[in-house]
């Protein structure tokens, strides 16, 4: 995996070279994060059935013969029932304004709903330049009509606020060489801002929590997955083997004892996964230990928050 601590020199940009900075986003669980990692062909951003998975705005890097797009993975936009939840939105929320271009994502397979129609809101007060990603072209399974009532309402959305739409699936990944042809269109003449080869700004400690989390949110499902807040603790590299230590907070002792599991079944589940996972992350052999501590209320409080590494992002 390419990250920053890969640093390879920058080239110089032909004059008809286009870059910038694509938001994506959309209402939670509509398919953000894949799509995110099949553009850029790497995964580096998890994803789960459970909705909200997204907490850090993460950067993704495609680099074609023609032009370099980063892709900023926003949370999904929602009605926040605590601190993180506030944190997470207003950071989506900057995103916004901070990009050349938004995709905005819907789920085609869902009638356009009211969590649509509140984030087009937010999108029409800005100038930045939309398109609208029709995602889950896959399991659209319902008849032609159907399917074509359900676009119609959709393309209508989009018509009303002149933005152009592009159909896709980000699981199978058709029409998605259609909808990088659309974010490049859409970008104008610009640098390199990051070397050809990166797929990524964020640190190989910030991925590795993140596919122990994706764990717990797959394994768990209800019972803790917005509980938890992963902290790597130590990383010892040796030619041999990458010795990883870390700490899994959570916010009640019940939670504590849902991922231990008896005898230590759930968190040796967890661990073995996520070792799994990060193995094929760094290309290597990894020991994984991984502890529980409980700290009450940490989604309610600035401070824990900030400590975890959750708070207002600046643009």
């Amino acid at each position: 995996m390419s990250d920053l601590s890969s640093l390879t020199s920058i080239p110089q940009a032909s004059p008809e070279f286009k870059s910038g900075f694509v938001a994506i986003v959309g209402r939670p669980n509509v398919g953000k994060s894949t799509l995110m990692n099949q553009l850029i062909g790497q995964k580096i951003a998890i994803t789960s059935p459970v909705a909200q998975t997204t907490r850090n705005r993460l950067r993704g890097i495609l680099t074609t013969p023609t032009a370099q797009m980063i892709f900023v993975d926003t949370p999904g936009i929602h009605k926040p029932h605590h601190q993180l939840g506030e944190i997470l939105v207003k950071n989506a929320r900057m995103a916004i304004h901070a990009v050349d271009v938004v995709l905005f994502v819907v789920d085609c397979s869902e009638p356009l709903g009211g969590g649509d129609r509140f984030i087009a809101q937010l999108l029409a007060q800005t100038n930045t330049p939309v398109i609208l990603g029709l995602n889950k072209l896959d399991i659209q399974r319902k008849t032609a009509q159907q399917a074509l009532t359900l676009d119609q309402a959709y393309k209508a959305l989009a018509k009303e606020h002149h933005w152009p739409v592009c159909k896709f699936s980000a699981l199978t990944t058709a029409k998605l060489k259609s909808l990088q042809r659309q974010l490049i269109e859409k970008l104008v003449p610009g640098p390199y801002y990051y070397p050809p080869d990166l797929v990524t700004d964020q640190p190989e400690r910030f991925i590795m929590g993140e596919l122990i989390r994706e764990q717990i949110l797959l394994l768990t499902r209800q019972e803790v997955p917005h509980s938890v807040a992963i902290v790597i603790e130590r990383v010892d590299e040796s030619p041999k083997i990458t010795r990883i230590l870390a700490t899994i907070h959570v916010e009640r002792p019940s939670q504590k004892q849902i991922l231990i599991g008896k005898k230590g079944s759930m968190l040796k589940a967890i661990g073995t996964e996520a070792r799994q996972q990060i193995q094929k992350l760094i290309a290597g052999k990894v020991y994984l230990e991984l502890f529980v501590k409980v700290q009450p209320k940490w989604r309610q409080s600035r401070m824990q928050l900030a400590e975890l590494g959750y708070q207002v992002e600046s643009n």
